[in-house]
């Protein structure tokens, strides 16, 4: 071989080394609550998403390519979440995540269900996974597998005949609501009081009054997590000392924070908590507070988890196709052992809704202390 012949040959594979390293990048498009009523989840979902992709991103990406991963605000406004849902799908976007209030993302599925994109949401409302869509999943439990957990909960643990019901008059306090009506009839539980409350409401003494008026053995509070501070601190205010049982955002790190002490002495179900005696959770735990500082709450999890759902099923078909990571998705079941950023095992089910284990807390000291997992309702 002629040095000329040497040089034109090393300069090809130059090349193609370089085309290699420049594989053109696959996008992923967050419809996130980054301000308004939703900040707080959705910077908590978002900033789980980052640092999935960073980590994936520096691993060599996925089948060879990086992920373009851009999130822009909905400021909490379904109207301006559709807009921004319509032109992600527009721009050729392979998987779509959030939004991650359930309002939102009612008004906006419908637009990546019509270019076939996958949508992971953080929203729990049982009406998102109702409607037939085959390309929403779920990154957390919906209510009407949460709900009757916390109703067997109440009856057997807390021994309460009686329940007074707070709640968020929107469509993911609704859905709860109804939801956990049902569940305490099948336990035999009676309502003493129902109390909804309003998305951003200030003054709580007026619902609490009644809640204390009712004389129930304990009280189920499903509200978003500044509504919960609040009303926890004016439960304690006005001495409210039976107990109270929430659900994910009601017990969020972020409730905690804003409660203070008034949080002490809650019980809760989540399906996901950084403080759960699980190895790599408790990893996702200490590089979630490197990268931002602050300690992740449920929706940061959600956010990470969903990004590595995306990449161990991609890897799966071998192709980037979202209508068949879709139909790849339902009916999956992901080892946790073969793809560590899921963290926990995880199935989906015909519906997009998925299984895994979950867990009772206590806020003990401003921290979220597990004190029973729950098996996931396929072991059973």
């Amino acid at each position: 071989m002629t040095i000329t012949q040497l040089l034109a040959c090393t300069a090809l594979a130059t090349a193609a080394l370089a085309a290699s390293a420049q594989a053109p990048a696959v996008r992923f498009a967050g419809i996130m609550e980054l301000s308004g009523g939703g900040a707080t989840p959705g910077t908590n979902f978002n900033n789980g998403v980052k640092l999935a992709v960073k980590e994936i991103n520096a691993a060599g990406g996925i089948l060879g390519r990086p992920i373009d991963y851009q999130p822009v605000d909905t400021q909490t406004n379904p109207g301006v979440a559709k807009g921004l849902a319509q032109k992600a799908v527009d721009d050729g976007a392979y998987v779509v995540l959030g939004p991650v209030h359930s309002g939102s993302m009612l008004v906006t599925m419908s637009e990546t269900q019509r270019a076939g994109v996958t949508n992971f949401t953080g929203g729990e409302a049982a009406a998102i996974t109702q409607k037939g869509n085959p390309y929403v999943f779920r990154s957390s439990f919906t209510q009407l597998t949460s709900m009757p957990k916390v109703a067997r909960y109440i009856k057997d643990s807390v021994k309460a005949k009686t329940v007074a019901v707070m709640y968020t008059n929107n469509d993911y306090g609704k859905g709860g609501h109804d939801a956990m009506l049902k569940a305490l009839e099948a336990e035999g539980i009676k309502v003493a009081v129902d109390v909804a409350t309003e998305p951003g409401q200030i003054d709580f003494s007026a619902a609490v009054l009644k809640v204390n008026q009712a004389g129930a053995d304990a009280l189920f509070l499903y509200t978003l997590e500044e509504e919960s501070a609040r009303a926890l601190r004016e439960l304690r205010k006005q001495g409210y000392a039976r107990p109270i049982i929430g659900e994910t955002t009601a017990v969020s790190q972020k409730t905690i924070e804003l409660a203070g002490d008034a949080a002490n002495g809650m019980l809760g179900h989540v399906g996901l908590t950084v403080d759960a005696p699980e190895p790599r959770i408790k990893a996702f735990d200490e590089k979630f507070q490197r990268e931002y500082k602050y300690k992740s709450d449920h929706n940061g999890l959600k956010g990470y988890i969903s990004v590595y759902v995306v990449k161990a099923m991609t890897e799966k078909i071998g192709k980037f196709d979202s209508r068949a990571l879709s139909e790849a998705l339902h009916g999956a079941k992901i080892s946790a052992a073969q793809h560590p950023g899921v963290l926990m095992d995880v199935s989906f089910d015909r519906n997009g809704d998925l299984d895994r284990e979950s867990f009772l807390i206590r806020i003990d000291q401003g921290k979220q202390r597990v004190v029973a997992t729950l098996p996931a309702m396929s072991a059973k």
